[in-house]
């Protein structure tokens, strides 16, 4: 299922908000999408761009993506989990819709891109994913904001260390192609962290059966149901200022020099949809920190501890902090957990382990498992100053380093003095009592 289907079927079950009043695209769209989040929107009508149409907040919640694959939310990890160990190469097909139209000439500002905020460094493509490939390490999936500043060129910020800026560094300049326009196995595919060299879209069809197609400019596959592809080149030396954007964080990011994305061919669907993802927003933080729980759910689980679920929850910004609930069998688990957490996702600030009467979505749950199960003398687990993420304002100026903390909110298997067992209240069926 395409991204446009999927839309379809949120509109018959009655979920879509449609909008058929006209909006802007500078800060007015992304106000509304913000103001009736979680809900999915559509704008049928966009100021100066009446050929399009803008949809967001498709997938604002983990409800929203287990839906889509018809599973439980409880099922996302163990789904995920076998995706990445499981994957299989996608279909390759030739007459592909994201093809259906190629645009004469080259003019970002055909395209609605969305200014969010008013200290924006500009209009941004935030909901794509991009396909690189290095010769020698094969393709990569990822995501990459990019500030357009030109008709034709962007800058794009690149983070050291992700396979994109190897690739580029090796090579001076790349081949890119930007994806707008796409569902949950291509989206969560493009947010895994796996080893480089691994295609991740072999992960999206092992997901969900995903289809690829060749580019029409450059030699890449991409994901065949796009709504709107641009394709082009990165210059690793030719550089723009990009920023002020808004981090995973709710907080700015600083203006940098990045590299350009130079735009050399722009295809789309008929009557094409553009995908807009809100920075910061809800979307955001699933679509990033939901695809690091099933590396966080296997570390624990090697380290031999019986790992029931994670939550990178959205109050971490769905980055820095991490809840996961285990089994304890042995006192140490809930340490050993906590270690085990960190090395599962190396950009977290904050590791949360409870037990497995605590539900990891109800923070009065976990803040209560804090109060009443926590001794900060006993139970805290300093890690020291490490690496963590580039995201995070209060880390040293100019690195990555941040102190790590655990947090062991599990009882202990032998209770002395009061019990930390759960009081449970009777239940009742409320229709023998109460008239609906």
């Amino acid at each position: 299922m395409y991204f446009r289907e999927h839309m379809n079927k949120l509109d018959k079950e009655g979920s879509l908000i449609k909008v058929k009043k006209e909006v802007g695209v500078d800060i007015e769209a992304a106000a509304v999408l913000k103001a009736v989040e979680p809900s999915p929107l559509l704008f049928e009508k966009v100021k100066d761009y009446p050929n399009f149409r803008v949809a967001g907040n498709i997938f604002c919640t983990k409800q929203s993506i287990a839906d889509y694959f018809g599973i439980p939310t409880s099922g996302l990890i163990p789904k995920l989990t076998e995706a990445i160990d499981n994957r299989n190469p996608p279909e390759e097909i030739s007459d592909a819709p994201c093809k259906e139209i190629v645009m004469e000439g080259v003019d970002l500002n055909k395209l609605p891109i969305l200014k969010h905020n008013e200290r924006d460094g500009g209009r941004y493509i935030s909901s794509a994913v991009v396909v690189t490939k290095d010769p020698e390490l094969g393709q990569n999936l990822d995501f990459h904001r990019a500030m357009q500043f030109e008709a034709t060129k962007m800058s794009t910020r690149i983070i050291k260390g992700r396979d994109f800026y190897k690739f580029l560094e090796r090579a001076g300049e790349l081949e890119a192609a930007w994806c707008v326009g796409n569902t949950p196995n291509v989206l969560v595919a493009a947010a895994t962290s796996v080893k480089t060299g691994i295609n991740e879209l072999e992960i999206a069809n092992a997901l969900s059966k995903t289809q690829v197609t060749r580019a029409t400019s450059v030699d890449l596959l991409i994901p065949a149901g796009s709504e709107v592809v641009l394709e082009g080149r990165v210059y690793m030396k030719d550089r723009s200022t990009e920023g002020p954007f808004i981090d995973l964080t709710e907080t700015y990011d600083i203006e940098r020099e990045e590299p350009i994305f130079e735009v050399k061919k722009i295809t789309h669907r008929k009557d094409p949809v553009w995908q807009a993802l809100l920075p910061g927003a809800l979307e955001h933080k699933v679509l990033m920190g939901m695809p690091r729980e099933p590396t966080i759910f296997k570390s624990v689980n090697e380290a031999g501890v019986k790992c029931l679920d994670v939550n990178v929850n959205p109050g971490g910004s769905s980055w820095l902090h991490a809840i996961v609930r285990i089994d304890k069998q042995n006192e140490e688990d809930g340490k050993t957990a906590i270690h085990a957490a960190f090395a599962g996702h190396r950009s977290c600030k904050h590791v949360f382990v409870v037990d497995k009467d605590i539900d990891i979505y109800n923070s009065l749950d976990v803040e209560w498992s804090m109060a009443t199960r926590f001794q900060a003398e006993r139970d805290l687990v300093d890690i020291g100053k490490e690496p963590g993420s580039s995201l995070d304002p209060s880390a040293e100026p100019g690195t990555k380093i941040t102190n790590k903390i655990g947090f062991d909110l599990t009882a202990p298997l032998v209770t002395k003095g009061k019990s930390f067992a759960r009081a449970e209240f009777p239940k009742v069926d409320l229709k023998k009592y109460i008239d609906e």
